[in-house]
């Protein structure tokens, strides 16, 4: 059997898990566990999550179950996927990312909610405060919105002679307007030029590469967003194809062989949401429970790509990266 048959095997069968636990122990706490992206994709994160249950005391399968929800990247599907985890009540839901959480936070008033999204939960409101959330909701954020200005400018000091770069975003993302606002103010302050990119299939993937090559833009920023982490394989693939240097957010893309990635690591951040997850099952509220803000930032370079490119690296870019992968 493919390892990629394994794992959705896998998947699917894990969501089955909390109906049999429940059927044995009809008073074991359930835990909704929903999710923007694919079981696959996403299967180290669940376990990231898992790790962090256990550290407060839970284990799936002895004393907790796990109600997964997988919305395959398709957006609109979460506000009836989350419909599903309220009836029947679980305990509590865990949200991944921003879609996931609005949709939790639609479905139910009433049922706790820890999140996991990379925006400003107060100005999503999801929240009343960081310290005092003062509802149902608490969480982790990363803001990882808001770090594209960093991304831009660490490309602006990889390739200082490029003036005419892109953004590549998912319209179907609730973050899209933040972070297109957030990283065309970031241009300005650097006197570039930034054209924003829109893909939310694969064909508009392809697409969107045409018209860099089109336009010779001289670098490209991918968005963060759940449909491009799953789709990596043909972002990195396609930079490499027409000589694009790109910055992801995450790790896994440069692992992959895309140019370098920066932001928070969203497996602790998983982490840190599976120990919240656990407090509140052990009755704690999450009014009381402030926000958490991950604050774990990495820079990751792919030197056997940058290479390829023909890529001269600053002394002071090398300095600041945390990780080299050759």
């Amino acid at each position: 059997m493919r390892r990629r048959e394994f794992i959705t095997l896998l998947g699917s069968a894990a969501a089955a898990w909390p109906l049999t636990v429940r059927a044995q122990n009809p008073t074991l706490p359930v835990i909704g566990f929903l999710n923007q992206g694919s079981a696959e994709a996403s299967a180290h994160l669940a376990a990231a999550f898992r790790k962090g249950l256990s550290e407060v005391g839970y284990v799936e399968g002895q004393n907790a179950a796990i109600d997964y929800r997988w919305a395959d990247n398709q957006y609109n599907r979460l506000p009836h996927l989350a419909a599903d985890l309220v009836s029947p009540k679980v305990t509590v839901i865990a949200a991944a990312f921003l879609p996931a959480a609005l949709a939790a936070k639609t479905a139910t008033s009433t049922i706790p909610i820890c999140f996991i999204i990379g925006s400003d939960p107060v100005k999503q409101g999801l929240v009343v405060s960081l310290n005092r959330p003062g509802g149902n909701a608490t969480g982790v954020a990363f803001f990882s919105a808001l770090v594209g200005a960093k991304r831009l400018g660490l490309l602006r000091e990889l390739l200082p002679a490029a003036s005419n770069l892109a953004l590549l975003v998912n319209p179907t993302n609730p973050n899209v307007a933040i972070v297109s606002n957030d990283l065309q103010t970031a241009a300005r302050t650097l006197d570039l030029q930034l054209r924003v990119l829109h893909a939310s299939t694969e064909r508009e993937i392809d697409g969107a590469f045409a018209a860099l090559v089109q336009q010779r833009v001289g670098a490209l920023v991918v968005g963060p967003d759940a449909f491009f982490d799953n789709q990596r394989d043909q972002i990195v693939a396609l930079a490499a194809h027409h000589a694009i240097p790109a910055i992801y957010e995450r790790r896994d893309a440069v692992v992959d062989g895309g140019l370098m990635s920066y932001g928070t690591s969203i497996p602790d951040a998983y982490h840190q949401a599976g120990i919240y997850t656990g407090r509140i099952l052990k009755g704690e509220k999450p009014t009381d429970l402030p926000v958490v803000q991950s604050v774990k930032f990495e820079l990751v370079l792919n030197l056997k790509t940058a290479k390829a490119l023909g890529l001269t690296l600053p002394s002071g870019l090398l300095s600041i990266v945390d990780e080299v992968i050759e």
